[in-house]
């Protein structure tokens, strides 16, 4: 996918997920995100879009800091200055989508920023996190909705692409409690693609090729997808070897929001 496929999935992840927040109250809880109800679902994601857009519009040499939304207000006062009230929230999230659209759209592929994640450049890598990031959240909300989600085979494999291939080979700060290397074997039987990942005391690796596994986890992209972001249980995916290898990935891949920190 391309700069501008990863736009059309921002512009219409961005639209389902609003529209499952609408309806309803903000207070129902979000199950994948302790302690969160829908308003900090709606404010997070709006937070994360005023976040990457202004990394790529105010580039620096390392990612600006937005511990709260009154941080972004520097760089988008009619947006970032403070929360806007619960009967507005949806209508400043959509406000926020459009701004960070606009600011993909109108950077050049070439344009210099901030990134922390492979990728061909670092727009395309702003693009292709922020559709992921509204992707699994519009899935939070759905679910939250009791809502059926579903996501298109490809998208899906290029979404759980960037957590295995970018997110789970960054560097750790503690060490994974293996006695040896464990190879696990994630297998998207309807796109035919499949990543081993490596865990060892150092971090985890990530190939697209490879033989012998300790644990293979299949399904189709969607289902691998959800299962990967620890959405949804063991009873979605078809394991064959050691699942005990499952609680091991939970613990040592965790990706959580810091402030840009």
């Amino acid at each position: 996918m391309d700069v501008t496929d990863y736009i059309g999935f921002v512009r219409v992840e961005g639209e389902r997920f609003v529209t499952a927040a609408e309806m309803g109250d903000m207070h129902v809880a979000i199950d994948a995100c302790d302690d969160w109800n829908m308003r900090d679902l709606v404010r997070h994601l709006g937070l994360i879009h005023l976040w990457a857009a202004a990394n790529v519009s105010f580039a620096q040499d390392d990612w600006l800091d937005a511990d709260d939304i009154p941080d972004m207000g520097r760089y988008w006062p009619e947006l970032g200055s403070s929360w806007p009230e619960d009967h507005d929230l949806t209508s400043w999230y959509r406000l926020t989508k459009d701004n960070l659209i606009r600011v993909l759209e109108e950077a050049p592929l070439d344009h210099h920023c901030f990134s922390f994640l492979p990728a061909s450049t670092p727009v395309t890598m702003w693009s292709r996190r922020q559709a992921s990031e509204i992707a699994i959240h519009r899935y939070d909300a759905e679910a939250a909705r009791k809502i059926p989600s579903h996501f298109e085979p490809a998208f899906a494999a290029d979404m759980l692409d960037e957590l295995l291939s970018g997110f789970a080979p960054r560097p750790m700060q503690d060490e994974i409690e293996v006695d040896r290397p464990r190879i696990l074997h994630v297998s998207a039987n309807d796109v035919d693609e499949d990543w081993y990942l490596t865990l060892s005391r150092t971090g985890i690796t990530t190939d697209r090729e490879g033989g012998n596994a300790d644990l293979t986890i299949s399904g189709s992209a969607s289902q691998l997808y959800l299962f990967m972001w620890n959405r949804t249980g063991e009873s979605t995916v078809a394991l064959e070897g050691d699942a005990d290898l499952i609680d091991l990935w939970r613990s040592a891949c965790q990706v959580q929001w810091s402030g840009g920190e």
